[in-house]
């Protein structure tokens, strides 16, 4: 008889969103407005406030993946209406209204810096070449929230090996489109534009970091990064940089905006980590989206619970200082 394991990455059959909670949604959304609750409810009430939907254009040929095969993905209409993506505005809410009209296609991609093959690359040329995988990993926010989320793409090292990386490179470099004429939030100046991201290169080659095109089986949503993002499951969401037009292979330690913005709340790795406390809230507990507003807190798992595939990278580093 075979003995499964369950790993850390996957929920617990508490943790699994319940059926009756979107059956009744609209139910509960009425009373707890009625009651003044709704302020209170954030990604709840947001996410049926925005009716965001998926794009609806299959993706073709994908292949399902290991990785996540037992979890639960959280309900569609979370995903692609409760998001952080501050060129389309700085509410959860927002990106789903405002990224509506937004084109991501054609796309193209600069590739430079410690590279042997440096230059502009077409979205197709990057994608392409390579298998799409359908992966679900568990995502968490700073903010507390999580989802558990079907993404379709391809391993980042596949696109970094193709551009022939040379000895000098030690990290990589990520910048989002900076166009406020097709981006609204961008003609705020909340952040210093373009965002701009980073990854060890040990961390970008690691298998986990996913190069993302798709959601469950579909073209990226606007609102969640279209055309393509970054995927980086043990680290918090920021991390996992948008609208991707420029990477760079650098050999020292990138600027990365929430560590510029923020200092002394936002640190370069951003791993996933509950024993470290946000400067203005907890880290130790987590709300998975869709699990129940007064029940679904649980306790945050260390690397988001990838520490078996990602903790040997930190070995031997102060974690909390390096946060």
């Amino acid at each position: 008889m075979q003995i499964r394991y369950r790993k850390d990455s996957e929920p617990k059959s508490s943790q699994i969103t319940p059926k009756s909670v979107f059956l009744d949604r609209r139910k509960f959304l009425k009373s707890a407005a009625a009651s003044g609750l709704i302020p209170a409810l954030g990604p709840f009430a947001m996410a049926n406030r925005a009716n965001a939907a998926l794009t609806g254009k299959v993706l073709p040929n994908v292949s399902k993946s290991p990785y996540g095969a037992t979890l639960t993905p959280t309900k569609s209409s979370y995903v692609t209406s409760y998001n952080n993506f501050y060129e389309f505005g700085t509410g959860k809410e927002d990106p789903a209204v405002l990224a509506r009209d937004f084109e991501p296609k054609p796309w193209s991609v600069v590739v430079d810096g410690e590279v042997g093959k440096p230059g502009t690359y077409n979205f197709e040329d990057l994608i392409s070449p390579h298998q799409l995988q359908e992966r679900i990993y568990r995502f968490r926010c700073v903010e507390a929230w999580a989802m558990v989320v079907p993404w379709v793409g391809i391993p980042l090292a596949d696109i970094i090996k193709r551009m022939e990386p040379t000895s000098k490179a030690g990290y990589v470099a990520f910048e989002t489109l900076n166009d406020p004429n097709r981006m609204p939030g961008q003609t705020r100046s909340v952040l210093d534009w373009p965002y701009v991201e980073g990854l060890r290169m040990d961390e970008a080659m690691n298998p986990l970091t996913l190069m993302a095109v798709g959601l469950y089986g579909e073209e990226l949503p606007n609102q969640n990064g279209a055309p393509m993002r970054l995927v980086v499951p043990w680290k918090y969401g920021f991390k996992s940089i948008k609208s991707i037009v420029r990477i760079s292979l650098v050999e020292k330690m990138p600027p990365t905006t929430w560590n510029k913005t923020g200092p002394g709340e936002y640190g370069f790795y951003a791993n996933v980590n509950p024993e470290v406390s946000h400067p203005r809230w907890s880290q130790a507990k987590e709300r998975v989206l869709g699990s129940g507003y007064f029940s679904g807190k649980v306790d945050t798992l260390k690397f988001n619970g990838y520490g078996e595939e990602v903790a040997s990278l930190y070995a031997g580093m102060d974690l909390a200082k390096n946060y």
